[in-house]
């Protein structure tokens, strides 16, 4: 009761000043009046002057931007809006149906106004000047939650506060670097799996961006409509940058997004001492691990950021493995890093990659690909489609491949990372770009996996949509039919989910007997998490204990 009094407290006498705080906007008096003219050529091209939108063979969309920040946030939302306009709406529809209450909901947009109220303190004026004229394109019809720029700003601290809210498990990252003897031409290369999932609807749109700004490195990030920051990408010089959450408190309110830091580092850093540099400039709000590969210093390290710590992982061999746990000495003993090795599926991910690396070794481009796409577990064991402990959790934005000392950048395409791959050559971000410059290079594409074309991946995407239904089911107290159920426990049978799903349903029908063999089942699989487990196991006990 206290806890929550003085969070009504620190609402009520910081109102005034988030009032203040979303009425700053940032100075864009200097900037030259904007007269760029968008032509639409097609469906799948757009252009301003030489910059340009369009939609690759592999579906997904490539952005070319330059100019100063006024015009990078500018013509990014003349050629996006309609897509930008949507993903707000899939963003904050899909927090809704997450929430599932609209009183929940209201709350929630108080507490992104109050949680926010000093975001513009910690980001830079030519980020804060881009986002602002982004938002300007952005969709009307949630001008209810916060004006278009505040509103901005809140997607854009998105990854941060989904991964500290520790009842949205909506990230879950595994990265590696190997180079030298690991590495078949002794070159560095680099893999990862971002796994931010709010719904499939998120993932539709990706973005490819080629980005020139005026001051700083050109570079390429991989992101969605409406979004700045940088979540994977490597710029011209051959500096690549990827996040991996670590765990978090609840923290009290938001600092620097940790996606506009990478950005930063992106697009200001060339070695390794510059990008240490950079994160230590910044507070963060949240615990985050940036695995950075640099072409000049031919290695890769992790920066391990928590906003009270940082931490320096060097290599000790020619490899480089981040999942969501912190290595680093300053984290050694932190109790709330050892709890989630200890819970989490981020130890056993780890392990994978460990198993992977002395497998495949030397790799080339392909075997890194391979490595991502693994959706097996330890040994190659059969964990169940779509399992948190798997590499491939099936789930993935996007999978990225990055080779620093070639300047080529692999880039995925739906299904989540089993699609084609797209090769990018940074080299032609030096010179102007325009439509017709040839970036892509086509004959090192990754073709979709076979898998993706099989009977096994139908019956997962049929899993996918068979338990929301049983979860929407569930949550109103409500059993469905045995038939619907034995038909969701065999489109993915060596998952645990299914069996503790089917015996939910059966407890709600009062079934015992059935319920205690589902959640016998269940507990016999790979499971997930130590919370997973202790759930199954409370399961049992009840109904052992009603059974008597």
């Amino acid at each position: 009761m206290q806890y929550w009094l003085l969070i009504s407290l620190a609402f009520l006498f910081s109102s005034c000043g988030i009032n203040r705080s979303l009425k700053q906007t940032p100075n864009i008096g200097f900037y030259p009046k904007s007269t760029h003219q968008l032509i639409v050529h097609s469906d799948s091209l757009r252009t301003i002057d030489h910059n340009f939108l369009r939609k690759n063979r592999a579906g997904n969309w490539e952005m070319y931007l330059d100019g100063n920040a006024y015009d990078l946030g500018t013509k990014n939302g003349l050629l996006t809006q309609d897509l930008y306009q949507n993903q707000e709406s899939i963003f904050f529809e899909g927090v809704q149906q997450l929430l599932g209450d609209k009183k929940k909901t209201g709350f929630l947009n108080f507490f992104l106004r109050w949680f926010n109220r000093d975001i513009q303190k910690h980001i830079s004026e030519e980020y804060k000047t881009e986002i602002f004229a982004l938002s300007q394109f952005s969709n009307p019809d949630f001008d209810s939650i916060a004006k278009p720029y505040p509103r901005a700003l809140y997607l854009h601290a998105a990854h941060d506060i989904g991964h500290a809210m520790n009842d949205l498990m909506i990230v879950g990252c595994s990265s590696f670097a190997v180079w030298d003897e690991n590495s078949m031409d002794g070159e560095l290369l680099v893999g990862r799996n971002f796994d931010f999932y709010l719904n499939d609807d998120f993932a539709e749109n990706k973005v490819v961006q080629f980005v020139q700004p005026e001051n700083g490195y050109a570079y390429l990030s991989v992101g969605w409509p409406g979004f700045i920051g940088v979540t994977s990408g490597m710029n011209v010089e051959g500096l690549s940058v990827t996040i991996n959450a670590g765990k978090s408190s609840i923290p009290l309110k938001a600092k620097t997004p940790i996606a506009l830091l990478v950005r930063e580092i992106l697009q200001y850093a060339k070695t390794i001492e510059e990008a240490i540099a950079i994160a230590k400039s910044r507070e963060v709000f949240v615990s985050e691990s940036l695995m950075i590969s640099s072409a000049f210093d031919r290695k890769a390290i992790l920066i391990e950021r928590s906003p009270k710590k940082i931490g320096i992982v060097q290599p000790s061999g020619s490899w480089l493995i981040s999942t969501n746990h912190f290595l680093s000495s300053p984290f050694e003993a932190d109790k709330r890093n050892q709890k989630h090795i200890a819970n989490s599926h981020s130890a056993y991910r780890y392990q994978i990659l460990e198993q992977e690396i002395h497998d495949f070794k030397p790799f080339d481009d392909q075997k890194v690909v391979q490595v991502l796409r693994n959706f097996k577990g330890l040994n190659h064991q059969d964990i169940g489609l779509g399992n948190e402990k798997a590499l491939n959790q099936l789930l993935a934005h996007h999978a990225v491949v990055f080779r620093p000392e070639k300047k080529l950048v692999y880039v995925s395409s739906a299904p989540y990372n089993m699609g084609e791959f797209t090769v990018y050559d940074l080299t032609k971000l030096q010179e102007k770009m325009y439509p017709a410059v040839k970036i892509v290079v086509d004959s090192l594409r990754v073709p979709q996996h076979p898998f993706v074309l099989t009977k096994a991946f139908e019956q997962y995407e049929l899993f996918k949509k068979k338990r929301l239904t049983i979860h929407r089911a569930h949550e109103r107290k409500t059993a469905l039919d045995n038939g619907f159920i034995e038909q969701y426990v065999a489109t993915n049978p060596e998952f645990w989910q299914v069996y503790y799903d089917a015996g939910i349903n059966a407890k709600l029908q009062g079934d015992l007997a059935k319920a205690e063999k589902y959640f016998l089942l269940a507990r016999s699989k790979e499971v997930t998490t130590k919370s997973d487990w202790h759930s199954i196991e409370k399961q049992i006990r009840k109904v052992q204990k009603k059974k008597r």
